[in-house]
């Protein structure tokens, strides 16, 4: 359900330096990927060879690409028990699934808990109706409408976390409630991001649809990165550029997956009290050491207002930034400690 960092041009360059007599030099090469989580994602890191940096590449796509198929809610694959046979199937029988599946299911339910239900994988059944109407209106503007109301408050009564019965020695999830169903867009970029970050080589930057994570300093140096942040205004100036040496950047806009309709822009990150597009903030990003944690936080920030906001970050081991509606800046206590420009 989100969102678009813009990865600073200077460190997709190929870009060397000098390296010890008796070590080869290394330069940085970028990789970029098109089929997963339905986004751009972009490898960047130092290697002996552009060859030695494919293979460190590879590795992470095709980790990412079996999160990927494993959390697709719309899509089957051969073989492989996901996401969306549990929404067709869980209502009826307990469903065995990859392990991986329960791994983020159970922090589904801590961040559901933490965020006070703001970010509720269990909200299927209501995104679906902003999905369809939002596909509808892409593809035929004149025609384009708004969920009907009356089914966002139908589809509302379906969306208890607590009816998510995960069996974590069978494996299992069952659903309690027939008609819930799951979208883990929220949470599932980051989320996977962090796993497939933990098992990589360090000095990589990986950015999955904007979800960056670092998994060390560029280089044996110790020279951090440098992410931008997008003006959501959509100008090509970035609100600020950050280092990061590891952890994650993440932001929520109102500037991705939008529609039209009677005038007004419509975009995809919905707040479960009123089941409509949330309107406090333009974006938010947070700057946190996991990704999946950031990416959960991202949404619950641009869901709640200021303060309740700054108090959830406050349990958090993490920074943040929003931007409201007219373009003013708020910080949490170290976020500017992190700004490069």
């Amino acid at each position: 359900m989100k969102r678009l960092l813009f990865l600073f041009v200077a460190m997709v360059m190929l870009a060397g330096c000098a390296a010890p007599a008796d070590q080869p030099e290394q330069k940085q090469y970028n990789a970029t990927f098109l089929d997963i989580f339905d986004t751009v994602t972009t490898v960047v890191g130092r290697a002996e060879s552009e060859e030695a940096f494919a293979e460190k590449a590879k590795q992470v796509h095709d980790d990412l690409l079996e999160y990927h198929q494993l959390f697709d809610i719309y899509h089957e694959y051969d073989g492989i028990t996901n996401l969306k046979t549990v929404n067709d199937k869980a209502g009826t029988e307990p469903v065995k699934v990859d392990g991986r599946i329960i791994d983020l299911l159970r922090d589904c339910k801590q961040y559901y808990e933490l965020t006070g239900g703001r970010v509720n994988a269990a909200m299927g059944s209501v995104l679906a109706l902003w999905h369809n109407a939002r596909s509808d209106g892409i593809n035929d503007p004149a025609n384009a409408v708004l969920p009907d109301a009356s089914a966002l408050e139908a589809a509302a009564q379906h969306m208890n976390f607590d009816d998510v019965i995960i069996d974590v020695q069978a494996s299992t999830v069952f659903f309690a409630d027939p008609d819930l169903r799951l979208d883990v867009g929220a949470i599932a970029k980051g989320w996977a991001t962090q796993r497939v970050a933990e098992a990589a080589p360090e000095g990589l930057l990986i950015s999955v649809g904007g979800n960056v994570c670092a998994t060390g300093p560029k280089d044996s140096q110790g020279t951090p990165w440098v992410v931008g942040i997008q003006n959501p205004d959509g100008s090509e100036n970035h609100l600020h550029t950050l280092y990061l040496d590891k952890g994650s950047v993440v932001t929520s806009g109102d500037y991705q997956r939008t529609y039209l309709v009677d005038g007004k822009l419509y975009h995809h990150i919905i707040d479960p009290d009123t089941l409509y597009p949330s309107e406090y903030w333009r974006s938010v990003t947070v700057v946190c050491p996991d990704s999946g944690l950031a990416d959960a936080l991202s949404t619950a920030l641009f869901i709640l207002p200021l303060e309740e906001g700054q108090a959830l970050l406050k349990e958090c081991d993490a920074q943040a930034m929003w931007v409201d509606r007219e373009a003013k800046l708020y910080y949490s206590e170290g976020f500017q400690e992190l700004i490069r420009t």
